[in-house]
């Protein structure tokens, strides 16, 4: 039994805790993140259509398309599954980059950034990955910085016409390796449409995801969720990718914190090797760690 003193402090307790203003005590909302994949690491076989389905059956929200893909094909995909397509990745980047010391490579590329950028219009996306250079093969680090700015400066205007952010990711390229520099790369173009597509995998490689977060900002447009292994990497720094979400080197606490710190919404996109994907049960589990990370 109960004492009447007990009770008088517990109905006290209570009383004073329903006081309390709802912030202080309610729950934390949900984060307004959509979970999405990069359609080149999709591991599911078949047909465009397939993998769409796949996806939305697994439970993501979205998908990151590749550039100069069957354009139709993707639509129809789009549309019978309804999957939207939140991004698209330039896939001419590498072959034809900005920073070429030849005058056609880098016109090439510019018109490849183009296209990619009007197909993310005819899908409904909004940003466009893009690697703006290597500073190697032909071109420094100044070279780089120089040719691929000409480029993109042409490019800008394209962009804010289709309303589609050029948005420019950290690659072991040898190029922006501090989240200063990053900074001042995006700002010089003074456009709110030339960003940042964040790697959380990749930036391991250069240092702290938290410290670049927080750097960029409002610059970052898309993020691409990938784990990295700071210890399979000792091997060889390919090595790794070679393990899953979750099981590897990153510390998603802080860097949930760090996207929370600078209000980021929107679209996680996983970018991890194909044979995590390779079927639907493997998806689906691919979809619950995502899931887990959002939650952390």
């Amino acid at each position: 039994m109960i004492n009447r003193r007990h009770f008088l402090s517990r109905t006290a307790a209570l009383t004073a805790v329903s006081l309390l203003p709802a912030s202080l005590w309610a729950a934390s909302p949900k984060r307004d993140l959509k979970k999405a994949m990069m359609y080149g690491t999709i591991g599911f076989p078949g047909s465009v259509l397939d993998k769409f389905k796949a996806l939305k059956t697994a439970g993501f929200d979205g998908v990151e398309a590749e550039s100069h893909m069957n354009v139709a094909e993707a639509l129809k995909a789009r549309d019978v599954v309804g999957l939207p397509i939140c991004s698209v990745c330039c896939s001419t980047h590498w072959a034809k980059p900005l920073s070429s010391p030849k005058a056609e490579v880098r016109e090439a590329g510019a018109k490849g950034i183009a296209q990619a950028l009007r197909e993310a219009h005819g899908y409904g996306a909004t940003s466009v990955l893009v690697v703006p250079g290597v500073a190697r093969d032909g071109a420094n680090y100044r070279e780089c910085w120089d040719r691929s700015t000409a480029e993109l400066r042409k490019l800008v205007p394209l962009a804010g016409e289709l309303k589609v952010r050029i948005a420019i990711e950290n690659v072991w390229n040898d190029f922006i390796t501090d989240p200063k520099e990053a900074v001042r790369y995006v700002d010089q173009f003074a456009s709110p449409w030339l960003g940042w597509h964040f790697d959380t995998g990749n930036i391991l490689y250069y240092g702290d995801p938290a410290t670049w977060i927080r750097t960029l900002g409002k610059r970052i447009s898309r993020v691409h969720i990938k784990e990295y292994s700071l210890e399979l990497a000792r091997q060889d720094k390919w090595k790794g990718f070679d393990v899953k979400l979750l099981e590897g080197s990153n510390q998603w606490p802080e860097i949930l914190r760090a996207f929370d710190d600078i209000g980021y919404r929107g679209w996680f996109i996983s970018e991890m090797p194909g044979d995590q994907t390779k079927d639907l049960a493997a998806l689906k589990d691919f979809a619950a760690r995502m899931d887990k990370i959002i939650a952390i």
